[in-house]
């Protein structure tokens, strides 16, 4: 009899309790296959340490393969679920499509940015949900401080020394608190003209700082921003974004070179192809999380409306500390039934409180319902982090420790490009990477449909961009003329993670619930390549003056190929190639050569090698043939005095 064969989609906060949990109960008497876009887990709440050079980027990744035992990794993103033939099509990282059959599913492809209708803010904002998005946030504000230092002008100097993050929720209070602190070290190792200091504003719709969080959270981190000149401004947001700054809704003009976009998330769209009920875009599941009428299967985190039976008739919101513990739920009636596990149980869930991580020794914490402020709620914070961290709890523990007595390396790393990490992709995890030409390293990949590009796909850098970490390729090189990548749009969509906070209180909930624009339109990237399309915004070019755009790549064998270049080792200097040469001896006379010429060839100029050493400038040879004889006779040359015998 063969085993049964479970797939899990998705491998964030839930996808990746569910299959650990699975792991450990099936004991090797299930298959269980994980289809992710990466290899690795994402722990999200110390993404912003990341962006703030606290972190190394790997630490707060865990290997997939070397944590979960027993678990095949199929690295890809989920197309389309056919729940009739129980089967997922999903496309891999080089393009190819495959299909994966199941006896068990558990979708937890978790949530992708959620965008609002506000001009020019697809076009020059940034998100903040993947390593891609942190490493270019680091770079780009780094760089800003380094060009505002040597700025001659006032107020170019001052745009690029203002920093605007819309979204005061979990997410976007710790990016500002993170990158404050990191701006003003740069400040002082660059300093500004005029003692100018970096400016940050953060902005919300909201009444106050961390809207769904408790009131005295709000008031630490509010109290706590202000103190390091954080400008927070409740009740504004962004009207319109341009590639000069942004319009705020009060009507104030603020030029700026930085947007960070952290208003919410909204669920994947690969649940709308289900073809289930959906509750505002998640897919609707009992108790048990499993789908009414689809008992095989089952949904957990971001993208699945969960029932909060401590709160009748409403849902879970969309949290990391829900997606954990649903992933584990889901994983126990998984395997309950196989006939594997334990009895299937109902989700339920007792709030364990959040923490705030605001930089240095500050943090705002309830753990337990308990208020914490100040350096003791840093310690929580911290200490939480290291105990809810599957893997490498030690390197992160050596890099806070190096962090609190060494100094910051403030340099630009140039890993990761403005056009490669869009706002509007919905797999943030994945860079976007030019598409290779056929026929040289492998065919151009495309994206399958509703799917945004991943590594090695047919996508190109060509994005429409404004400034220098505002969405597109950066100011500095834009004012010295460097041209910005032009825009060319599609459908996209996610492969799957769970949100901006941590498991188990941690993570605290972003402002999903805002109205806004179902789902980004996917670009593609990039110059055109040998066999791929022309992007629909124009040329495109890289970001850095020194660092051109990867232009065609032209085929020897390409019928508009130019001729070669001569070689200057095989053809003579100064020389063109001449005709044949042959040469006939006069009798009697060995050192004489008579030369006979095709008759189409003019007469060739002298030959160093042939001619008397002592005779260095020959004159040209006159010919002897008659004018009228088509085929020019054999030349005799005239020796010098004292030559003969030569």
């Amino acid at each position: 009899m063969s085993r049964p064969h479970v797939v899990i989609v998705g491998a964030g906060f839930a996808g990746y309790r569910a299959a650990r949990t699975l792991a450990r109960l099936t004991r090797d008497r299930a298959d269980i296959t994980l289809l992710n876009p990466t290899d690795y887990f994402l722990y999200l709440p110390l993404l912003p340490q990341v962006a703030a050079g606290i972190l190394e980027a790997r630490r707060v990744t865990v290997s997939l393969p070397g944590t979960l035992r027993g678990v095949r990794l199929v690295l890809g993103e989920a197309d389309r679920v056919d729940l009739d033939t129980r089967t997922v099509h999903y496309t891999g990282p080089e393009g190819g499509t495959g299909t994966l059959g199941y006896d068990r599913l558990v979708l937890s492809v978790g949530s992708v940015n959620k965008l609002l209708p506000v001009p020019g803010v697809a076009e020059h904002a940034h998100g903040f949900r993947g390593l891609p998005e942190a490493l270019y946030l680091r770079d780009h504000v780094t760089r800003q401080v380094e060009l505002a230092a040597a700025e001659e002008d006032a107020k170019n100097c001052a745009a690029r020394c203002t920093f605007v993050v819309v979204g005061a929720g979990y997410t976007g209070t710790e990016v500002a608190a993170q990158m404050q602190l990191l701006t003003d070290r740069l400040a002082r190792m660059n300093p500004l003209p005029g003692g100018t200091r970096p400016r940050w504003l953060l902005l919300d719709v909201a009444e106050r700082v961390l809207p769904e969080l408790d009131r005295r959270l709000s008031r630490t981190a509010d109290r706590v921003l202000r103190a390091r000149g954080v400008d927070v401004r409740t009740g504004t947001s962004v009207k319109e974004a341009t590639r000069d700054g942004v319009l705020l809704t009060d009507g104030e003009f603020v030029p700026t070179r930085t947007l960070v976009w952290c208003v919410g998330v909204r669920p994947d769209p690969l649940v709308e192809t289900v073809g289930q009920p959906l509750e505002r875009g998640r897919l609707i599941v009992d108790p048990h999380l499993r789908v009414p009428g689809r008992p095989e299967v089952s949904g957990c985190g971001d993208a699945a409306a969960v029932p909060d039976l401590e709160r009748p008739g409403s849902f879970t919101p969309m949290t990391a500390q829900h997606a954990w513990r649903q992933g584990r739920v889901a994983g126990e009636n998984v395997a309950a039934s196989l006939g594997l596990g334990r009895r299937h149980r109902p989700y339920r869930h007792h709030d364990l409180g959040f923490a705030v991580d605001l930089g240095g020794v500050q943090a705002a914490a309830n753990p337990f319902g308990i208020p914490l402020s100040g350096p003791a709620a840093g310690a929580v914070t911290r200490g939480y982090h290291l105990a809810a961290l599957p893997a490498g709890r030690v390197r992160v523990a050596a890099d806070w420790l190096l962090d609190a007595v060494l100094p910051r390396q403030g340099v630009q790393l140039g890993l990761v490009r403005s056009w490669s990490v869009p706002l509007d992709t919905a797999t943030p995890e994945l860079a976007r990477v030019p598409a290779e030409p056929p026929g040289l390293d492998g065919p151009a990949q495309a994206n399958g449909p509703g799917r945004s590009g991943g590594p090695d796909r047919a996508e190109v850098p060509g994005r429409s961009s404004g400034p220098e970490g505002v969405g597109g390729s950066d100011r500095a090189e834009e004012q010295e003329g460097v041209g910005r990548p032009g825009q060319a749009e599609g459908p996209g969509r996610s492969g799957g993670r769970d949100r901006t906070g941590g498991p188990e209180g941690v993570g605290g909930p972003e402002r999903a619930e805002q109205p806004g624009r179902s789902g980004g339109p996917q670009r593609a990237q990039g110059p055109a390549r040998a066999g791929g399309p022309e992007p629909a915004g124009g040329p495109a070019a890289t970001e850095r003056g020194d660092h051109p755009a990867p232009g065609p790549v032209r085929r020897a064998d390409a019928p508009d190929q130019p001729p070669p270049v001569p070689n200057r080792h095989t053809d003579p200097p100064d020389h063109p190639a001449p005709g044949p040469v042959r040469r006939t001896d006069v009798p009697g006379h060995p050192a004489r050569v008579r030369r006979t010429d095709p008759p189409d060839h003019p007469a060739p100029g002298p030959n160093r090698h042939t001619d008397p050493r002592d005779h260095p400038a020959p004159g040209p040879v006159r010919r002897t043939d008659p004018p009228d004889h088509p085929a020019p006779g054999p030349v005799k040359r005239a020796d010098p005095p004292g030559s003969a015998g030569r």
